[in-house]
């Protein structure tokens, strides 16, 4: 095994329809949408991506084995989002099944690649996906933003090197070979998440401080840092936490895929994986995936440029939302109303709410599945970006739940922006698999009043699991969980770098507000693989009281818990609540908890 260096902070490592008549409202591609409100909309032709993928947008490039000069364009490609980012550029690469020999696709920001298959070895590139750090010094702390779906892959020298940071799903994925999830040289690496996968070869995580694989195969793992977490994964290392730091479920509770779009012939569809309960290992193992598909011509095909009206309008005509790579600026929220709507992005399509609007709000309805997209605050403070579920909401979704799936929230680092609290989970039995959502602590517009958030994501309906949750940097609590048997496997926070003072931080008598906070009333709660870490680079005199707070209650359950000072810049006096012992003042060693209460 190399040598692991010391892992530090990432700041301190760099780190629709709405126009007139109805019968316009669903133009041909290139046409505009006008932006009046529309009347009620009569039936209308819904525009139809071709199998071509031709009026999916120019930033959706499609392959066969056939298409000359693929490499050219990946690297085309490569070369204009390596370090953009926090650039315009989106982009979604899409393969038809069939065998693709000798490529290498370099993956930069806001890039998305993706198989048409219904099973990942439809489609098989003789050849890497790849995802390195030499724009940043071999560094890959900031290596956010960008994804890989639904390929086979027979790496060229038998590993395939995937190293990323937040928000860099690896799903669906089937690698003939080993998994390296750290930059060339084993330098700075901070992620991630796998689900679905199979990695026949070893997983090397090397310098990663910490991962979340989900429902999974993998060959071998090698070694890990601080908080490895797996659920439902088979060959997953046995539970061994702190020493070393791997927590094992053998299932996941509860769990359903991500929405994907493959091809049906010539014909464009959107598959939606069935729910699964105590799930272990791939969907796809076994064949076809079970679940169904909807045609796209059940779908709106949004690009850039529509408004909030015209994707309103589009959902209140029964259609589904498949949001084409670019930014979308909103001057209300996209309202998902319909049970059973699909809402997914390609390309990390970013929707942007313009004068203190919320971006997607959705009703207390079944089986609405939000994917794969980016919400980026805008300039005037919102109260909410995204709200799932109205307040109140109290339908039992056990049987359907609404699934939250790649979709990330950003406040600052593209520019100053706010929102005072950045996703709200109102509604009952809510999954939320794979989020990140960021207060930035770089790029341009971030500062403690400039970028203001104050909370991350707070959890308000019953019975809501999430599975990879990535929260960060918040001015109060980065998680505050007030409904009633909330569960969470794997949780990452890092908080705010830029608190100017003990006192801006102080949350009544305690020192800082916890990363995760569960209420004093909440009875019924459990969490498996929970991190904090500070890096207090304006005053590192700050002290943090603790990373979790709940109730000292028998129902309120944590396990495998830590939490770092990065760099010995501020301190935490505890783990959780009063319980675990300070970190030390110098060194970058985690303070555990095994077992709460």
């Amino acid at each position: 095994m190399p040598h692991l260096p010391t892992p530090l902070s990432r700041l301190s490592r760099r780190r629709v329809l709405g126009a007139a008549a109805a019968s316009a409202v669903l133009p041909a591609l290139g046409a505009a949408t006008a932006s009046a409100a529309p009347a009620a909309p009569a039936a209308a032709k819904p525009r139809k991506a071709l199998a071509g993928g031709g009026d999916l947008g120019p930033n959706v490039i499609v392959f066969d084995p056939s298409t000359p000069g693929i490499q050219a364009k990946l690297d085309e490609v490569f070369k204009q989002q390596e370090s953009a980012q926090f650039g315009a550029g989106r982009y979604q690469l899409l393969f038809k099944p069939g065998t693709y020999n000798g490529l290498n696709a370099q993956l930069g920001f806001y890039t998305s690649i993706s198989g048409l298959g219904l099973s990942p070895d439809d489609t098989t590139i003789n050849g890497d996906v790849t995802v390195d750090a030499g724009w940043f010094n071999g560094n890959a702390t900031q290596n956010f933003w960008r994804s890989a779906e639904n390929l086979a892959l027979v790496p060229v020298n038998g590993t395939n090197r995937w190293a990323v940071a937040q928000a860099a799903p690896f799903r669906r994925m089937h690698v003939r070979g080993g998994l390296n999830l750290s930059p060339d040289g084993y330098g700075w690496a901070s992620g991630g998440y796998i689900a679905d996968s199979r990695i026949d070869g070893s997983v090397g995580p090397y310098s990663q401080q910490q991962w979340y694989t989900r429902d999974s195969s993998v060959g071998g793992w090698l070694n890990a840092v601080w908080n490895m977490v797996f659920s439902g994964v088979e060959g997953a290392p046995a539970q061994s936490f702190p020493d070393p730091p791997y927590t094992t479920l053998d299932t996941t509770p509860v769990s359903r895929e991500k929405p994907f779009l493959y091809l049906d012939g010539a014909d464009y569809k959107v598959f939606l994986p069935e729910k699964r309960t105590n799930a272990r290992g791939t969907t796809w193992g076994n064949g076809t995936p079970r679940g169904t598909s909807l045609p796209l011509d059940q779908f709106y095909v949004a690009k850039p440029g529509d408004s909030a009206a015209t994707l309103n309008a589009a959902l209140g005509q029964g259609l589904h939302l498949l949001l084409t790579p670019g930014v979308y600026h909103l001057d209300a929220p996209v309202r998902v109303d319909r049970a059973g709507t699909v809402v997914l992005g390609l390309g990390y399509a970013t929707l942007v709410p313009d004068g203190g609007a919320t971006a997607v709000q959705v009703a207390d309805v079944d089986g609405v599945r939000l994917a794969g997209f980016l919400v980026d605050a805008g300039t005037v403070n919102s109260a909410t970006l995204i709200e799932v579920g109205p307040q109140g909401a109290s339908a039992d979704h056990s049987a359907d739940p609404i699934t939250v799936q790649d979709v990330f929230v950003r406040i600052g680092g593209a520019g100053a922006g706010k929102a005072t609290t950045s996703m709200v989970i109102n509604a009952r039995h809510t999954i939320v698999d794979h989020t990140w959502v960021w207060r930035a602590d770089h790029g341009d517009g971030v500062g403690w009043e400039t970028n203001r958030a104050d909370y991350g994501v707070v959890v308000n309906g019953d019975d809501v699991l999430a599975t990879g949750l990535f929260v960060e940097h918040f001015n109060k609590y980065d998680v505050q969980w007030n409904g009633e048997r909330g569960r969470t496997i794997f949780f990452q926070n890092e908080k705010a770098y830029d608190a100017p003072n003990q006192a801006a931080i102080q949350n009544g008598n305690t020192k800082g507000f916890a990363a995760y906070k569960v209420a004093d009333s909440v009875t019924t709660h459990e969490g498996w693989g929970l991190g904090s870490y500070c890096y207090y680079n304006v005053d590192p005199t700050i002290v943090q009281g603790h990373g979790f707070a709940a109730p000292n209650t028998p129902g309120v359950k944590f396990h495998d818990l830590l939490v770092v000072s990065l760099g010995g810049q501020g301190q935490y006096e505890h783990v959780v609540n009063d319980i675990g012992a300070a970190t030390s003042g110098t060194s970058t060693v985690p303070s555990t908890v095994v077992s709460y209460p």
